[in-house]
């Protein structure tokens, strides 16, 4: 079992920056993928970032490349996504998952989500 807390979150002007955490605790959490998603209203969920158990390797969606920093410690059990030059479009609730595969296998955990809003 795994389980993940997430902070961070809120409101920011466009342009401005973010950074969400996700607090990893339970069995063998550095052996776990870990992504990030974020679903708009009346959209579908979708893949934002995500990095790998070792944290060798990292992904990027396009929808964020260039704007979006994922890194993970962990020491410390936890993922941090850095967002930057945040756009409207970027409004959503974000979350957290775990994946004991790749970073593009099934999710085994999902963190609780949380609110970014972007106003221009």
């Amino acid at each position: 079992q795994v389980h993940l807390e997430q902070s961070g979150g809120g409101l920011v002007q466009a342009g401005g920056s973010l950074r969400l955490s996700c607090a990893a605790s339970g069995r063998s959490v550095s052996s776990y993928a870990i992504d990030w998603f974020r679903q708009a209203p009346g959209k579908d969920r979708e893949l934002v970032a995500g990095i790998s158990a070792s944290g060798d390797t990292t992904t990027v969606s396009g929808i964020v490349k260039g704007r979006a920093i994922i890194s993970r410690d962990n020491a410390k059990n936890t993922i941090t996504l850095q967002m930057n030059n945040l756009e409207p479009e970027d409004t959503a609730v974000y979350y957290c998952a775990a994946l004991s595969g790749s970073i593009w296998s099934q999710v085994d955990y999902w963190g609780q989500g949380t609110q970014v809003t972007v106003s221009s």
